[in-house]
């Protein structure tokens, strides 16, 4: 679905300068079908097929049928079909809400993964679930035998656990045929622990995993599970115990990187950037977390209500991390939401390195700049990143800096050729559109983050996008999955 706009576009975009500017940017293609009347799809990952570049697999949050939509290529990203996977609850065999997607391919398996929540607005059953595809994303793993990462029901005994709630999973496979945990499929997840008047004394991150999960009925896979922050019971929901945002890497020797936001669990106060780290598969963590940010490098942004909501948008811009690992000299850049120049710019989004296995970080270096080099002007966020073979990083990010009011929205990309430490960059969307025409008559919510995934081949940047909304017409905001693909 390529708009008349975008094909006469492409021949006026300029390329990237500098050592990268041999890659071919293609036109902006809408992913997913519209329903009628179309309603929202927001909250992007996307992951390739380590057996062929040309296919890669998308997913994201569906208002349509209150799961995921899927959205696959097999032609390098020119066309792509929409299937839609609706999770169901087993304790109660009631079909649930779902959301938060993420996508990941096992190189050992042959297959993708899709991980989404399964809650409900009005009780209090709470999981984290896994769908399976051997078809390249055409088909999955139906709702009712969608494997359990993690849960807050007992199923041997029908009770229900209703101080835990699991929220925000990502999901990360080990590809490295070497390593001693090839072909792990890693599961993390926030444990919100809720008291009975409401409020979460502690939040901390979860991990589960697995070596083998059952293709024939993933229901039946076994997790093994660690807590990667600690709980803190009777605690005030802030510290060490309280996360948000698990973003996986997986290195060569089979090391899990995550990082990962120290968010409040009450509101939406992000005072810092965590990393984490296994060199066990998983087993354990480093005893304590590693801060990121630097003093005076970093701060995040509170509006009135503590809501992570940027004015003058109705949308939540929460600051969700992403981390991508080099496997070409090991080293690890970190990308996210920075307000530190706020009365100057508004949100930025800055980049840190690290080059002994995240034990010690970079200084902060702003990545959304002008062409002078300074930080861009209005506000950026949503960034995410991913590594090539070869070493070289891409990176996408929402940004306003040519908005007048600082209202509507484009997406950039960046490229670094050596690991992270020098960037170029550029606007890829050939449209803005209005956030506050996003989500039904609202605009209160576009999603929380994007994706992005490289192949030998082609580079896949994944975005939410309102340029076709039809609130005109139907008197509901909505937003579509859009695509740049770039030929490497």
């Amino acid at each position: 679905m390529v708009s008349t706009q975008a094909i006469a576009a492409r021949a006026a975009r300029r390329a990237i300068s500098g050592p990268s500017a041999s890659v071919s940017f293609g036109p902006n293609v809408q992913m997913n079908t519209d329903s009628n009347p179309p309603l929202p799809q927001n909250e992007t990952a996307v992951a390739v097929s380590l057996a062929n570049p040309k296919v890669a697999v998308a997913a994201a949050n569906d208002y349509v049928s209150g799961g995921n939509v899927v959205m696959r290529t097999a032609d390098g990203g020119r066309h792509w079909k929409t299937t839609r996977v609706t999770p169901f609850f087993g304790g109660t065999g009631d079909t649930c809400s779902g959301g938060d997607p993420s996508v990941a391919y096992s190189r050992r398996d042959h297959v993708f993964y899709m991980g989404q929540l399964c809650f409900f607005r009005a009780q209090p059953f709470s999981e984290v679930q896994v769908y399976v595809s051997r078809d390249n994303g055409r088909t999955w793993t139906p709702g009712r035998q969608a494997a359990r990462a993690a849960t807050n029901f007992d199923y041997s005994t029908g009770t229900v656990d209703t101080s835990i709630f699991n929220d925000k999973d990502y999901i990360a496979v080990d590809n490295t045929p070497t390593s001693p945990h090839y072909g792990r499929l890693y599961v993390g997840y926030t444990k919100f622990h809720l008291l009975p008047s409401g409020f979460s004394d502690y939040c901390p991150l979860q991990l589960s995993y697995t070596d083998s999960v059952n293709m024939a009925n993933p229901v039946l896979t076994t997790f093994q599970h660690t807590a990667i922050q600690p709980d803190n019971p009777g605690g005030d929901g802030t510290g060490s115990s309280a996360n948000q945002f698990f973003t996986p890497q997986v290195e060569k020797n089979g090391a899990l990187d995550v990082a990962f936001m120290n968010e409040d669990c009450n509101d939406s106060f992000d005072p810092h950037i965590l990393f984490q780290r296994s060199t066990n598969g998983g087993q354990s963590f480093l005893p304590q977390a590693v801060q990121i940010d630097k003093p005076g490098q970093y701060m995040d942004f509170l509006d009135a209500a503590r809501d992570d909501t940027i004015p003058p948008t109705n949308f939540r811009a929460p600051n969700t991390p992403s981390i991508a690992y080099d496997p070409k000299n090991g080293s690890l850049t970190i990308l996210y939401q920075n307000n530190i120049n706020r009365p100057v710019s508004k949100a930025d989004i800055s980049y840190q390195r690290s080059t002994n296995g995240g034990q010690t970080w970079s200084n902060a270096h702003f990545l959304s700049v002008n062409a002078s080099g300074n930080p861009a002007r209005n506000d950026q966020f949503f960034p995410w990143v991913a590594s090539a073979a070869n070493g070289h990083l891409y990176a996408i990010w929402f940004d306003r800096r040519l908005a007048p009011g600082n209202v509507r929205i484009n997406t950039w990309e960046a490229r670094s050729p050596n690991g992270g430490v020098t960037w170029t960059s550029r606007r890829i969307s050939t449209r803005s559109w209005n956030p506050n025409q996003g989500f039904f008559s609202s605009g209160a919510f576009i999603g929380d983050y994007n994706g992005i995934a490289v192949s030998s081949t082609n580079v896949y940047p994944v975005w939410t996008d309102g340029r076709n909304n039809a609130i005109a017409r139907t008197g509901i905001g909505e937003t579509d999955i859009f695509t740049d693909v770039e030929s490497r």
